[in-house]
């Protein structure tokens, strides 16, 4: 394996899967914060289940601690995005391997995130189980199988883009698949925001759009594919040349 490769892979996987542990950790002491006031308000709602939302009359009547642990949940994710960021700038020489940087972390912080929740709260029950994904700019909500198999898609992706480049075939990006990548970022997005309105005033989430969700995943993953086929094809002629 190219050591420069090898470098880059032991630092984002091992860095996401410690930072998504402590994510986890972090999360398990937010939890148990709010659950004094969502025992008050919803008194019969299931152990670990997250919805119904506090709405922002009944945050007020618990008392301004409720509302300063938003804020503080805010700031947590805008730093968590940050960090994930910045590592991938120190990993990477161009923009491209900054974004598959960034993707090979990501995935496995949110994979690990997961997993920690599940060691240390036993949470979730299920990769059908919701979960609140991000606060920023809205309420974020899905199945925890939604972000999985996006983790999962940004992994692979990211992994395969900077083994390519190390070992001297690049996957080359033109402007029309970076818009198909972003464009099927945004759908996925809207997926999750879609039920925000109803979370926020307390609310039970309703049917995840999976049909939304899919054609996101499919735009952005398949953006990417087609720029890595035709990157290699086009390596594989110019071989065929200089063996000619």
């Amino acid at each position: 394996m190219n050591p420069r490769f090898r470098r880059q892979l032991i630092a984002l996987l091992t860095f996401g899967a410690a930072f998504g542990y402590l994510e986890a950790a972090v999360v398990s002491y937010l939890r148990l914060l709010h659950e004094p006031a969502r025992e008050r308000f919803y008194p019969r709602r299931p152990p670990g289940e997250l919805f119904p939302l506090l709405t922002p009359d009944e945050r007020r009547s618990a008392g301004p601690a409720q509302n300063r642990i938003i804020v503080i949940e805010v700031g947590r994710e805008g730093a968590t995005l940050t960090m994930l960021a910045a590592l991938a700038l120190a990993a990477a020489d161009n923009v491209g391997e900054w974004a598959a940087a960034f993707a090979v972390a990501f995935g496995t912080w949110d994979l690990a995130f997961y997993a920690g929740l599940k060691l240390l709260l036993g949470w979730p029950a299920s990769l059908a189980t919701w979960d609140i994904l991000f606060l920023i700019p809205v309420p974020w909500v899905a199945p925890v199988l939604a972000p999985s198999l996006v983790a999962g898609a940004m992994i692979t992706a990211g992994i395969w883009h900077l083994g390519r480049g190390a070992f001297g075939h690049p996957v080359r990006l033109a402007p029309y698949h970076w818009t198909g990548i972003v464009l099927g970022a945004a759908i996925l997005i809207v997926s999750f925001t879609l039920d925000y309105r109803n979370v926020l005033s307390g609310g039970m989430p309703r049917p995840f759009r999976w049909g939304v969700f899919g054609l996101g995943l499919a735009t952005g993953t398949g953006s990417y594919l087609w720029a890595a086929v035709n990157s290699r094809t086009r390596a594989h002629k110019a071989a065929l040349r200089v063996a000619v």
